[in-house]
């Protein structure tokens, strides 16, 4: 083999192990098409694999419909058994739960039920195959009391039923299918099937009526774009990577923070906008605190940045609680730009390579 040939072999062997230029492994089946992160990534997958990729809706979301879309509930052992024998799967993105804070904390069995169970059913499925299996956790895994900026290998405590449901999920997948991949996110910024599942579809909904929105100034997240994300799916299910991955995007920004910017990019009122910290709004449900995530594993691992920071321009990150409040030609501020540049990754780019 020459120089030139044994680099090419070196690359190829590296593309394969990383996922890159890899389609993931067909057909696919996403779980939790009612969240944000898994109907952006079904549409996503469903457009460039026509044919070889199905979504799963609970049976009672009849409002949603289309072609790969299935209605069934992962509870139902039965029913998901007669949709692996039909389909053979070989790939299954996980992005299923209930994610309802308040509903979790007050009827744990059905968080347990949805979030636990659920994967249970999915790994029964998997059991003794070569199926590929992402799962996806979250950054409420972190009570964010620890100062942010955690690790994979810090230990977990949530403070939220959700939370603790999740952690549960994650240690039944590494347990049951430790060469699965898990990647916790944090806020998937993207459109919702109904318009009302996202963050920024709930805040915006809130400035769009005239209705007064109040968010925390010490619940900090690391948001990412939803189109990041799908390519990131698509190159960890390709891949050969397992164990937990932390996914947070490149900005830490609070609640409140976040929704400055929809208040101000989407060119609304910003006197319904409040702000107040955590322990002015009540112990119901409980709410962390700054549970931003390093993710420096994840892009040495993928030898890749995978993010664009939310949001993509930087004039649009405030600076002061009443930033808002300012308007001028910079941001000239529409529901048009919201959706372009909040919605969606602006930029164009593909994953920048290293």
């Amino acid at each position: 083999m020459t120089k030139d040939e044994a680099i090419e072999t070196s690359k190829t062997n590296k593309a394969q192990r990383s996922g890159i230029d890899v389609p993931p492994r067909l057909p696919l089946l996403i779980t939790g098409l009612a969240g944000v992160a898994g109907y952006n990534a079904f549409q996503y997958f469903h457009k460039k694999y026509p044919g070889q990729v199905f979504g799963l809706r609970r049976k009672d979301l009849w409002t949603m419909s289309g072609e790969g879309i299935i209605g069934s509930d992962v509870e139902d052992t039965d029913s998901l058994k007669k949709l692996f024998d039909e389909h053979q799967f070989r790939s299954v993105l996980n992005s299923g739960g209930s994610c309802a804070l308040k509903h979790c904390e007050l009827d744990f069995d059905m968080a347990y039920r949805v979030n636990v169970q659920g994967i249970a059913n999915l790994l029964e499925q998997i059991k003794g195959t070569s199926t590929r299996l992402l799962h996806l956790s979250v950054d409420l895994v972190f009570s964010g009391t620890q100062g942010g900026g955690h690790r994979e290998t810090d230990p977990t405590d949530p403070v939220t039923v959700y939370g603790k449901t999740m952690v549960m999920a994650e240690d039944y997948v590494m347990k049951e299918t430790p060469n699965a991949a898990i990647l916790r996110i944090s806020l998937p910024m993207g459109i919702s099937y109904n318009g009302h599942a996202g963050a920024i579809d709930w805040i915006q909904n809130r400035f769009k009526y005239n209705r007064p929105a109040t968010l925390y100034y010490d619940e900090v997240r690391t948001p990412t774009y939803t189109d990041c994300l799908n390519r990131l799916f698509e190159h960890m299910i390709a891949g050969e990577y397992s164990g937990i991955y932390h996914a947070g995007g490149k900005h830490r920004l609070s609640l409140y923070e976040i929704a400055q910017i929809v208040n101000r990019v989407g060119g609304y009122d910003p006197r319904w906008l409040d702000g107040c910290y955590r322990i002015e709004a009540g112990p119901m449900p409980p709410r962390a605190g700054n549970v931003t995530m390093n993710s420096s594993k994840l892009s040495r691992d993928l030898e890749f940045d995978p993010f664009t920071a939310w949001p993509y321009h930087s004039e649009f990150i405030p600076t002061h609680r009443d930033w808002h409040m300012e308007r001028s030609a910079e941001i000239p501020g529409t529901p048009g730009l919201l959706a372009e540049t909040l919605y969606r990754n602006p930029s164009g780019d593909e994953i920048q390579f290293k």
